[in-house]
């Protein structure tokens, strides 16, 4: 995983929209998918593993009491896929991770928290095609069946019905990786670009699997750092480019979340102090 600072917004654009052209079809195409984070110190956990060391069948039993209680709002699907997508999006702890196609939501996310501004902040880009390269090949065959290079919600349940299915693919010494995109249950998923990582142990840090050695030889990664001085440049442009909590996160709620932030004055900086003279 290679990691760069970005130096100004400039070098950042360069770095954040790098290795997209495809001379195939002379447009450009990006396989990287982007996730921002408020402090680049963060590592990439998903929220079950951040309740702390699970007990047996935790992520079983959640799922489970969420199926039970929600039955009557999800009536779309009812597959184990559907329902985990649909817990992750309302907030239940699930192994999966989010992610997005666009690179600006992705800034969003890593320059949202006012309180985390003192701090660096990061996007993670990670190549999806490279992680399916390591799947099986009635897996990557199926890819190929449909011209694509990110499983659909159908296609995820042909080759991979549910978690016991992802599960029996963790080995001591292998895991794999895949990249899907959820049912559009809300605005909230179409304005994100969004789509959802999982992997075969869900114990296992996703930055962590991109540092193990199978995974490092297909799969590329950068790590962009976001220094804390050039933080509100890059707020203040998104905020101009109508990337913000209205539009990405809609409702009320969204709306609020951005007027505060938008108004929220500046803080000044710390008045240096007169270096004292030296007596002579």
């Amino acid at each position: 995983m290679k990691e760069i600072v970005a130096r100004d917004w400039l070098h950042l654009q360069k770095l954040l929209f790098a290795d997209q052209w495809n001379d195939d079809i002379r447009r450009f195409r990006s396989n990287y998918a982007y996730r921002g984070i408020n402090r680049a110190d963060y590592k990439l956990t998903t929220s079950l593993m951040r309740m702390g060391k699970p007990y047996p069948k935790m992520e079983q039993n959640l799922l489970k009491q969420f199926q039970k209680y929600a039955h009557k709002h999800v009536v779309e699907r009812d597959t184990e896929w559907h329902w985990l997508s649909i817990a992750q999006h309302h907030g239940l702890p699930t192994r999966l991770l989010d992610w997005t196609y666009s690179p600006y939501n992705a800034l969003h996310f890593a320059t949202c928290a006012l309180d985390d501004f003192k701090a660096d902040g990061a996007v993670w880009m990670v190549d999806f095609v490279g992680a399916h390269q390591l799947l099986q090949y009635s897996e990557r065959a199926l890819l190929t069946e449909y011209g694509a290079n990110i499983f659909s919600m159908d296609m995820l349940t042909r080759t991979m019905e549910n978690l016991e299915k992802l599960d029996s693919r963790h080995a001591s010494s292998f895991d794999c990786a895949i990249f899907f995109e959820p049912p559009t249950i809300d605005d909230r998923i179409i304005n994100q670009f969004a789509y959802f990582s999982v992997l075969s142990d869900p114990q296992l840090a996703f930055d962590d699997w991109l540092e193990l050695p199978y995974v490092k030889r297909k799969v590329a990664s950068k790590k962009i750092v976001i220094p804390a001085a050039l933080k509100w440049e890059v707020r203040d442009k998104l905020d101009q480019a109508n990337i913000n909590e209205r539009i990405l996160l809609t409702g009320l709620d969204g709306l609020c979340a951005w007027l505060k932030r938008h108004y929220t004055p500046v803080p000044k900086p710390a008045p240096k102090r007169a270096k004292k003279k030296k007596k002579k």
